[in-house]
């Protein structure tokens, strides 16, 4: 991979790099950075081949800067079908966001047929040419294949993302780190509009189903309410073998700091 990773490690403290820069404030990290990071030490320190992380909800109340990065862990349960694990986000010192990720021993599904969403069929992102204009989604943090609606207008939007850059260098993505890292673009998925993006998600919750098995993770806006400046937002999440889950968040209204880019509209390329 040759994009620089989001973060380096250094003994037991992750050094966040330039390319974990957010798009809210130029001296902040990227929320995505921050449920990407939370979510590869709870899989690195607590997965297991038997179990699924079947679902991660991850606080974030305070935008991190560039300090050096700890992540504590702690076991809420570890029973022979359900683990709960939390973990915090400590940046220089304060912590900054937390989660929680339930793991949920595989098995087999009951017999029974069960309602389902129609099938999503949609164009492969083989089958999407790039643009004109190859520039990746703020800045090339993802790559991104445009399927339908637009991120300046009031439709309902599909893309596929795939991930350009490592969480930790040195560290692959696993399927699981792909989608986590990935989980944070319900929101400006959700919550966009025809005067741009104007929400700060403080949450997401990533359910999942099973894990994808391609590089590329589609997204479908299915729901988005604001009142009083609080907004809820919801995306069907897919790989391309079809649906694997979905992600939610909660978002309060923001400006941008002054100096700070404009969230970039996410490229096909």
């Amino acid at each position: 991979m040759q994009n620089q990773a989001f973060f380096t490690l250094e003994g037991d403290k992750f050094l966040p790099t330039p390319a974990a820069r957010g798009p809210w404030d130029p001296n902040s990290l990227h929320g995505r950075v921050i449920i990407g990071l939370l979510g590869f030490e709870l899989e690195r320190l607590h997965g297991d081949p038997d179990f699924i992380p079947a679902r991660l909800t991850v606080d974030m109340y305070k935008l991190p800067g560039f300090d050096p990065v700890e992540v504590r862990t702690t076991v809420v349960r570890s029973g022979g079908r359900i683990k709960v694990i939390d973990a915090e986000f400590i940046s220089g010192g304060v912590s900054m966001a937390r989660a929680t990720c339930q793991f949920l021993r595989r098995t087999e599904n009951p017999p029974g047929n069960v309602w389902n969403p129609p099938v999503w069929e949609v164009p492969l992102p083989a089958d999407i040419p790039p643009p004109e204009d190859r520039r990746q989604g703020l800045g090339g943090m993802w790559a991104s294949r445009q399927i339908s609606g637009t991120f300046g207008g009031v439709e309902q939007r599909r893309t596929w993302m795939s991930e350009v850059r490592e969480i930790v260098e040195g560290f692959p993505h696993t399927p699981f780190t792909r989608v986590a890292v990935a989980c944070d673009f319900a929101s400006p998925c959700a919550h966009v509009g025809d005067q741009g993006l104007g929400f700060i998600n403080s949450d997401v919750t990533l359910y999942l189903h099973r894990l994808p098995t391609t590089e590329w993770i589609g997204f479908e806006t299915v729901n988005h309410g604001a009142t009083d400046g609080v907004a809820v937002g919801d995306c069907f999440v897919y790989d391309e073998q079809g649906p694997i889950g979905q992600a939610a968040c909660t978002a309060l209204a923001q400006r941008r700091t002054a100096g700070a880019p404009p969230p970039a509209k996410p490229s096909k390329d």
